[in-house]
C-alpha cells in the first residue's frame, strides 16, 4: 500500500507580504518543492524560497485536479489572499482535493482588517464579493443603516459601486475605500455615492458602505410576496398574495436548489433566492423573450446568479442537477412534466404546483389521491370602486397542490441525468446545445 501524499499547505498572505507571515508559513514556503499561486503572490516570495513557482492556470477550477496530479508526491504550498477559506481558493481545494489533504495557515482577511480600521463589529457587517460576480449582486443588500463591506474586483469597482448606489436611491450613502490593507502603502479615501470624487486608485481595495437611502426610497422586503410592480412582466406572473403562499409551501432553506418550471417572469425563483444568499434556483422557460425577462428581473432584485434555461419541459429538465424543491407554474398538461419533476425529486423534497384551469386541476386532484399532500384553493379579492362606493373584485382562484416526497421513495430518476451536478454544469450544457443547434 503506497503512503498517502504529503498534505497541501495553503498559506494566506496579506499586502504586507513575507514580513507578515508567521514562522510556520515561512517554513512551509521555504521547504516546498512547488509553490502555486497568483503571479502577484508569487512575486512576494524572497529568494530563499527555492521551490518551483507555478502560476494558476485559467480557467482555474477545471484545471485544479490535473495540476495537482502533475506534482503528486512533491511538497506543495499554495499562496492565497488573506484567509484562504473566506471567499478564497481554500474552499475550491477542499471540494476538489478533499479537506483531509489540506493544511491551512490563514492570514487575517481583508474583511477583518477593514473592520478593525473602521471600528465595525465583524458579526454585524454584511460582506458582498464582486470578484467574478455581477455588480447587481449588491441590489439585494441595500437597506437603511446597514453596513456593507464589498470585496472589490479592481480599481474601477469603487466608482461602479457608487454609481449603482446612487441609481438605486442610496446616493447619500457614505463610502470609504481602504487600499493595500496591512501594507506600508495603506490608505483610505472617502465620499458619498452621489458625489464620488475619486479617480481609480489601487486595485487591491475593500469598499465600506454605510447605507443611507435618499428621501422617498423604500427598499423591498426580504420576505416573500414582493409587490407585483417590482417585476417586469407580460401578465405571466404569480401574483403577490399567491406568491407568498407558494413560497411558504416551498419552504426555502439555505443551500437548497429550486426548479422553477414554466418560469414566466421568474418571480418564484427570484424570491426563493432572496430568502437566503446560498439558495439556488433554475428557472425553465420555453419562451426566449420571457427567459430574457427573467434574467433582468433577477438582476434588478439582487439575485443575478439565477440560472435561466430556455427550453420546454420535460426535455429541458434532463441535464439539470437534482432539485430540493420544484415549483410548477405552467405546463401541467404537457405530457411527462409532472412525472419528470416527481422522478427527479429526492426523498424529502417538495413539489408545489399552481393552476387556474379545470383541466390542470383534475391532474392535481389525481396526484393528491396518489401521493397525498395538501390540495387547497387560494382566493384573493381586492377592494375596487363600484360607482361612488367600494366593492370586492375577486381574482381567478388558484388551486395549489403541495407535497413532500416520502423518505422511502426511490431517489432521482432518469429525468435528473446529473443528480450530483452543479447549476454551472447545467448552464454549460445548455450553451453547448445552443452552439450545436447553430452549427447544424
Amino acid at each position: 500500500m503506497s503512503p498517502p501524499p504529503p498534505p497541501v499547505t495553503v498559506i494566506g498572505i496579506g499586502a504586507d507580504g513575507w514580513d507578515g507571515l508567521g514562522p510556520a508559513a515561512r517554513e512551509a514556503l521555504c521547504t516546498a518543492e512547488v509553490v502555486i499561486g497568483g503571479r502577484r503572490h508569487l512575486g512576494l516570495l524572497p529568494p530563499e524560497c527555492h521551490g518551483e513557482r507555478v502560476p494558476w492556470p485559467s480557467p482555474l477550477r477545471p484545471a485544479v485536479p490535473g495540476l495537482f496530479a502533475t506534482y503528486t508526491g512533491r511538497r506543495i504550498s499554495v499562496l492565497a489572499s488573506g484567509d484562504p477559506m473566506f471567499f478564497g481558493i481554500g474552499r475550491t481545494l477542499a471540494e476538489l482535493l478533499g479537506a483531509e489533504r489540506l493544511r491551512v495557515l490563514p492570514h487575517p482577511s481583508s474583511v477583518s482588517l477593514a473592520c478593525a480600521r473602521l471600528g465595525w463589529a465583524l458579526e454585524e457587517t454584511e460582506v458582498v464579493s464582486l470578484v467574478g460576480r455581477p455588480l447587481a449582486t449588491l441590489n439585494r443588500e441595500l437597506y437603511a443603516g446597514r453596513r456593507l463591506l464589498v470585496l472589490s474586483a479592481g480599481a474601477d469597482t469603487p466608482a461602479e459601486v457608487a454609481g449603482a448606489l446612487a441609481e438605486r436611491g442610496f446616493g447619500p450613502s457614505r463610502i470609504r475605500v481602504l487600499e493595500q490593507l496591512g501594507s506600508v502603502r495603506e490608505r483610505c479615501v472617502e465620499g458619498t455615492a452621489e458625489e464620488w470624487p475619486h479617480p481609480p486608485g489601487d486595485p487591491l481595495n475593500v469598499i465600506a458602505v454605510d447605507c443611507a437611502p435618499a428621501d422617498g426610497t423604500r427598499p423591498l422586503s426580504l420576505a416573500p410576496g414582493l409587490p407585483d410592480m417590482a417585476y417586469e412582466h407580460d401578465g405571466q406572473l404569480t401574483k403577490r398574495h399567491v406568491r407568498a403562499a407558494t413560497l411558504a409551501a416551498l419552504a426555502p432553506a439555505p443551500g437548497e436548489l429550486l426548479w422553477d418550471v414554466g418560469g414566466g417572469s421568474g418571480s418564484i425563483a427570484v424570491e426563493w433566492m432572496r430568502a437566503h444568499r446560498t439558495c439556488r434556483a433554475v428557472s425553465v422557460e420555453r419562451d426566449p423573450v420571457r427567459a430574457e425577462r427573467i434574467g433582468r428581473n433577477a438582476a434588478e432584485l439582487g439575485v443575478p446568479g439565477l440560472t435561466v434555461v430556455t427550453g420546454a419541459a420535460p426535455d429541458a429538465l434532463a441535464q439539470l442537477p437534482a432539485p430540493d424543491a420544484v415549483f410548477i407554474g405552467g405546463g401541467l398538461t404537457v405530457p411527462g412534466v409532472l412525472e419528470a419533476c416527481w422522478a427527479a425529486l429526492p426523498p424529502g423534497g417538495r413539489i408545489v404546483a399552481n393552476t387556474v384551469t379545470l383541466e390542470s386541476e383534475a391532474l392535481l386532484a389525481d396526484r393528491h389521491r396518489r401521493h397525498g399532500g395538501d390540495l387547497v384553493r387560494l382566493a384573493v379579492s381586492h377592494a375596487t370602486p363600484v360607482g361612488a362606493f367600494t366593492g370586492w373584485r375577486q381574482a381567478m382562484p388558484v388551486t395549489q397542490w403541495s407535497v413532500t416526497k416520502p423518505l422511502d421513495s426511490p431517489g432521482p430518476g432518469a429525468y435528473a441525468a446529473d443528480p450530483t451536478g452543479s447549476v454551472e454544469a447545467a448552464q454549460a450544457a445548455q450553451a453547448a446545445q445552443a452552439v450545436q443547434g447553430e452549427t447544424r
